[in-house]
C-alpha cells in the first residue's frame, strides 16, 4: 500500500467494511453515508472487460466502495482539482491504479475521455442543490460546488449518462426525496427507465431525506419497484444494523 503525501488539513480516514482508506478533508471534502450507500446500491458486472464511470466523484469514495464488487476498470470524474488529487491519491494508497482512473475535468466532456455508449454502469452523487439566486451558499468554495448545481445540472449529469452508457446499461444515483419527479422525468426523456428506488429515512417516524434510484438504458417501460425502505438510526440514536454493517462490517 503506497504511503501518500498528505496536504494541510488531510486526514486518512477508513470504511472498515471495505478495508478501504481514503483521503480526507473537512476543509475540501469528506464523504457523507449516501455515498456508501450509493456504492452498496449500485449493481457491478464483476467482469474484467467491465467499465464503470462514477461522475461528480468528488475525492473519490464512490469509485473506491464499489472497487470491491468488480475486477473491471471504473473511472472517477472530477471537475475540482484538488478533489481530483485527492481522488487519485487515495486509488495510490488503496493500489488500485491499474483498475480506477480518475479524470479531471467537466462531466459534460466525458467523451474526450470515455467513448459514447461504452459504459455497463454510470453511478452519481450529483449536487443536490439547484444555483438559484436566492439560494444560501456555504462560503467555502469546495462545499459550494459539492452541494449547489453551480458546475453543472441534474439535466447536464442525466443527459451525460445516457450518452455514456451502452443499450441496457444501468446508471444508480442518490439524491433528494423532493427532487424525486424531476430525476424521473429527466430519465424517461433521456432513454433511461426507472426500475429500482429505495427511500432512506434518518429514523423511524421521520420523512426520507435521501433517495437511491437504478435505472436501465433502453429498458422496457414499467416494472418500477419500490424497496424496503432504509432506516439510518433507531430509535435510540444508534446506526440501524444494515447501515452499521456497511460501515462497520459483520462481526
Amino acid at each position: 500500500m503506497t504511503t501518500p503525501e498528505l496536504q494541510a488539513g488531510e486526514r486518512i480516514d477508513q470504511l472498515y467494511s471495505q478495508d478501504i482508506q481514503i483521503i480526507q478533508s473537512p476543509e475540501v471534502f469528506a464523504f457523507s453515508l449516501d455515498a456508501v450507500l450509493l456504492a452498496d446500491f449500485a449493481k457491478l458486472p464483476p467482469r474484467q472487460s467491465s467499465q464503470t464511470v462514477d461522475l461528480c466523484a468528488g475525492n473519490g469514495a464512490v469509485g473506491l466502495f464499489m472497487s470491491s464488487k468488480t475486477r473491471g476498470k471504473i473511472a472517477e470524474v472530477e471537475i475540482q482539482p484538488r478533489l481530483a488529487d485527492m481522488a487519485r491519491r487515495s486509488v495510490a494508497l488503496n493500489d488500485l491504479t491499474e483498475r480506477v482512473t480518475v479524470y479531471e475535468g467537466d462531466l459534460a466532456q466525458v467523451n474526450q475521455w470515455i467513448p459514447k455508449d461504452s459504459v455497463d454502469v454510470v453511478t452519481c452523487n450529483p449536487p443536490y442543490f439547484e444555483d438559484l439566486p436566492d439560494s444560501q451558499k456555504n462560503p467555502n468554495r469546495y462545499l459550494a460546488i459539492a452541494r449547489h448545481e453551480i458546475t453543472t445540472t441534474l439535466a447536464t449529469v442525466v443527459q451525460t449518462t445516457s450518452g455514456l452508457l451502452k443499450m441496457n446499461g444501468k446508471v444508480y444515483f442518490v439524491h433528494r426525496p423532493d427532487r424525486l419527479l424531476q430525476l424521473l422525468d429527466l430519465m424517461t426523456a433521456h432513454r433511461l427507465a426507472p426500475k429500482r428506488i429505495r427511500l432512506v429515512h434518518p429514523k423511524p417516524g421521520k420523512e426520507a431525506n435521501m433517495v437511491l434510484v437504478e435505472a436501465i438504458k433502453d429498458g422496457k417501460p414499467g416494472g418500477l419497484r419500490f424497496l424496503d425502505p432504509l432506516i439510518v438510526y433507531d430509535g435510540h440514536g444508534e446506526y440501524s444494523p444494515e447501515v452499521k454493517a456497511l460501515l462497520y462490517g459483520t462481526d
